[in-house]
């Protein structure tokens, strides 16, 4: 008979524990222990994943001179997204965790790529949605799926709606997919844990049996998980801990636009962002986002400029709006949409210190458009600029960009970079670009046609600007 026993976990880290605490040692955090029945078997559990004869050898040390690395190539997918944001390709034996908002879109995303790679025996499987609700997102995403008559035995995307670990292994050792999707891991429920489906232990039990299968088999799987409220994935700290890469999935779901970022990357940067529409029939790559983050007005209004920012690689051009009013109420409001609000309280203090400018007793609303959080200091200049156009109700040329950091003596400090900033902004047909004349060292002026405005001061850029 197996024994079966109870523990406490903490709901927000996952730490174990015999008994009942207020505090969790490891996090902290107050009265956040639950009580959830384990039970452990001895001997190998019955329907997990084996591994082979060869691999229950006990591993022995080695040194790593005589370790040759794997020449593994990465699984191109036919969305560039994707892959820029997994840093080239899906990698052999990789666990990946996709979260996001209800509704945001991971569930189409993973769909749609298992459909796009008909090269490859992909097994999709669901605890929350049935077969036909699945064909019926299908049917949407390619509407070539309904004329296929027999389908290759051996490639294509195949559904299991189910939930018990066991029978998915089973299905598993027997269909010996490419690529492996679970939609979603809270909806997994291992039968060697007794409490249910969501649960801390469940989770973890779960994940660690998908983690042992893709590392021993060399198949890469997609896990999408729920989030909480506070928009953290929902489940234990060591979720996180225990995949390979961590995707989030971003974005108003009543607005078109969705955003891709890695927030942990063993394979690759994390900085990588991918962009997408979302469609009727689907979502759509975005491969210039510089161009929909830019609005077209059909005239000038004041508090807007345009910022050259980095994500990973990839140079963006985000537009910046700013709103300044005299304040109705006794304390003046301070909001921001995508920027970080003591950033901008920095910066209003900057330009009411350096700059002369009487913001203590205005509102100040700023907000970066297209749904995107930056966090680049290269695009301070350019929130400066937007505020004090508002303020002053004058607008700025619409060809002009800004890309440099703002320093707390009014300064304008060198970003890195700077060219590839450069060559975005004079890419989309901007005339001029403001930078900081400390970047001019070792900056090819010669190879662009876009004017760069070099400034030292936040006074001299307003002084070229409202001359």
């Amino acid at each position: 008979m197996a024994k079966v026993r109870s523990a406490y976990f903490c709901q927000q880290c996952g730490y174990q524990s015999p008994k009942w605490m207020g505090k969790c040692p490891s996090c902290e955090a107050w009265n956040s222990f639950a009580e959830e029945i384990l039970q452990k078997e001895e001997g190998q559990k019955k329907g997990e994943w084996r591994t082979s004869s060869s691999q229950k050898i006990a591993a022995k040390p080695r040194a790593i001179q005589e370790i040759n690395p794997l020449a593994q190539d990465r699984l191109l997918t036919p969305d560039a997204e994707l892959n820029r944001v997994l840093g080239g390709g899906i990698v052999p034996g990789s666990l990946v965790l996709i979260g996001g908002e209800p509704g945001i879109g991971k569930s189409t995303l993973l769909l749609q790529i298992a459909l796009q790679l008909s090269a490859y025996k992909v097994l999709y499987v669901s605890g929350e949605e049935s077969e036909q609700q699945i064909k019926m997102r299908a049917e949407r995403l390619n509407p070539k799926i309904p004329l296929a008559t027999s389908p290759e035995p051996d490639r294509g995307c195949f559904i299991l709606t189910e939930t018990a670990t066991q029978n998915i292994f089973k299905q598993i050792e027997i269909f010996a997919p490419d690529l492996l999707v679970i939609d979603s891991i809270q909806t997994l429920q291992s039968a060697f844990i007794e409490s249910g489906a969501g649960s801390i232990s469940q989770v973890r039990e779960c994940t660690a049996e998908l983690m042992k299968f893709a590392k021993e088999s060399g198949t890469p799987v997609f896990l999408i998980g729920h989030i909480t409220k506070d928009g953290n994935l929902a489940g234990p700290k060591v979720l996180e801990h225990m995949v390979d890469t961590v995707l989030q999935f971003e974005g108003d779901r009543h607005l078109v636009y969705r955003i891709l970022r890695a927030t942990k990357n063993r394979f690759g940067s994390t900085s990588e962002l991918g962009i997408y529409e979302m469609l009727g029939d689907g979502l759509r790559e975005v491969s210039n986002p510089s161009e929909i983050l830019i609005s077209q007005r059909e005239e000038d209004i004041s508090g807007i400029a345009i910022g050259a920012t980095l994500e990973g690689n990839r140079p963006l051009l985000i537009e910046i709006q700013s709103l300044v009013s005299v304040s109705s109420y006794g304390t003046p409001q301070r909001s921001s949409t995508g920027f970080d609000s003591k950033r901008l309280n920095m910066l209003l203090a900057v330009l009411e210190k350096r700059g002369g400018f009487r913001l203590g007793a205005q509102d100040v609303f700023l907000n970066i458009t297209g749904g995107l959080k930056i966090e680049d200091p290269a695009i301070d200049l350019a929130v400066c600029a937007s505020i004090v156009s508002s303020y002053e109700d004058m607008v700025i040329s619409p060809d002009t960009a800004f890309a440099a950091e703002v320093g707390l003596g009014g300064e304008v400090r060198a970003v890195n970079k700077i060219e590839q900033r450069i060559s975005e902004a004079e890419k989309l047909g901007f005339k001029q670009i403001f930078v900081s004349k400390f970047a001019l060292k070792s900056l090819p002026l010669d190879q662009f046609k876009i004017r760069v405005r070099a400034v030292g001061k936040l006074e001299e850029m307003f002084g070229v600007l409202f001359a």
